[in-house]
């Protein structure tokens, strides 16, 4: 007799203040047996049911596998912001299939930058510096009037700093941090400080052409 497996939810679970988690994502989220996410996402959101809980590090297959042994159980999976940006989603789904997954989408940290500076961002340009520094040069970004990019490592910010020096003249950079949480800080920032800034891994950095603010 086939197994019954039901489909994996990937939840959307905003940029970090829990008010910014729709409720579609609460249900999905109350509903789950079994909920799967990094372990800050884990302790913000595991009260809301009495789940099992698998908490998501840096060995992704591993984290695969164990949803594979679940597939019978409801299984949700907890990713920061929207499960279309930069997410676990796309493990998840590579490894299970569109036609096994069931997506709500969330607030990105991106819409709440935007949100913050007072901006629409349908023509923006977003990067992701999340692992390592991004092979694009100032010559091509220049192109952009809006730019988003998802801060990381030693290696991204360095970068980022680098770009900041080559853009000054033509853009503003906006630091926006730890977006919808009590020490949410968004402000402008020079150039030449952005290479010494302490730069939290929560962080859009925004490049908004002068014109255009």
């Amino acid at each position: 007799m086939a197994v019954t497996k039901n489909k994996i939810v990937i939840i959307g679970c905003g940029p970090g203040g829990p008010g910014y988690l729709t409720p579609a994502g609460r249900q999905a989220i109350e509903q789950a047996q079994v909920l799967v996410g990094a372990p800050r996402l884990l302790m913000s959101f595991c009260t809301l049911n009495q789940a099992e809980v698998i908490p998501v590090g840096a060995d992704i297959p591993v984290a695969l596998d164990e949803i594979e042994r679940r597939r019978k159980l409801r299984v949700a999976v907890l990713v920061t912001g929207d499960p279309g940006l930069c997410s676990l989603a796309r493990p998840v789904l590579a490894r299970f299939g569109r036609n096994h997954c069931r997506v709500i989408p969330g607030v990105s940290s991106v819409q709440a930058a935007f949100a913050s500076a007072g901006l629409d961002w349908i023509d923006a340009r977003i990067i992701s510096a999340h692992e390592r520094a991004p092979e694009l040069n100032a010559a091509e970004l220049k192109l952009a009037g809006k730019i988003a990019i998802l801060a990381g490592g030693t290696a991204a910010n360095e970068w980022l700093a680098g770009l900041a020096r080559e853009m000054e003249k033509s853009h503003q950079i906006l630091l926006c941090s730890n977006l919808t949480l009590p020490d949410e800080l968004v402000r402008r920032v020079a150039a030449a400080r952005l290479g010494r800034a302490a730069i939290p891994s929560r962080t859009v950095v925004l490049f908004i052409r002068k014109d255009l603010l």
